[in-house]
């Protein structure tokens, strides 16, 4: 068994989407601060994280664009967890000629774009990126898709206001993964993926640490 890491670092003060806040990693306590709270020698760090939702490789559950939609602690695992992959190779505006045809119920569509060539410089968020099209996300909803993640700054097109393959995704119960990396290192069929956040009641995303399983 193969477990291949598909998710970014989030390292303190980067940039995840354009306009959005980085995240601030501190020191609640660090092993400094503990000595004397404990006996002679034993000593702990405790860490603090402030951020946006929106911040490296993270799900949207239907919460993100719904207001009646569930959040994460309404999520299932068998959502999210250890599902079979398919790896699309897309680029531009990506429609139902470029993805499967086949049934896809239960299955993550994972579209490799290359995009993540970009993380961390400011091309990473031009309007130029590939995105997922209305009727590519129409399909992917038809064919029974649970997840559909891409590796770009967004799965829309952002030139616009309009985000009809959030609306329609999500609208359709299928998971929304965005800012996924190293996707190909995977095959085309047969890899596992897992992409779980935490249970957090009234938040609709949330960074996650995507791996697959060969």
């Amino acid at each position: 068994m193969t477990l291949i890491d598909l998710s970014h670092p989030i390292e303190h003060d980067m940039v995840t989407y354009p306009g959005l806040p980085g995240p601030r990693i501190s020191d609640h306590m660090s092993f400094e601060d503990s000595v004397g709270r404990y006996a002679e020698g034993t000593e702990f760090a405790i860490g603090a994280v402030s951020m946006v939702a929106n911040t490296g490789t993270y799900l949207d559950t239907p919460a993100h664009r719904y207001r009646a939609g569930h959040d994460l602690s309404g999520l299932p695992l068998e959502r999210c967890v250890d599902l079979p992959a398919v790896v699309v190779e897309a680029t531009g505006d990506i429609g139902p000629d470029q993805l499967p045809g086949e049934d896809l119920t239960g299955h993550a569509v994972l579209l490799r774009t290359g995009w993540d060539r970009h993380w961390r410089t400011e091309h990473y968020g031009d309007p130029s990126h590939p995105f997922l099209t209305a009727d590519g996300a129409r399909h992917l909803v038809a064919r029974g898709a649970v997840l559909v993640g891409i590796d770009t700054v967004n799965i829309d097109d952002t030139s616009g206001d309009e985000r009809p393959a959030h609306t329609l995704l999500l609208g359709g119960e299928v998971l929304v993964l965005e800012h996924l990396t190293g996707l190909d290192r995977l095959p085309a069929r047969g890899a596992r993926l897992t992409a779980a956040p935490p249970a957090v009641v009234g938040m609709a995303t949330f960074p996650v640490r995507a791996f697959a399983r060969i």
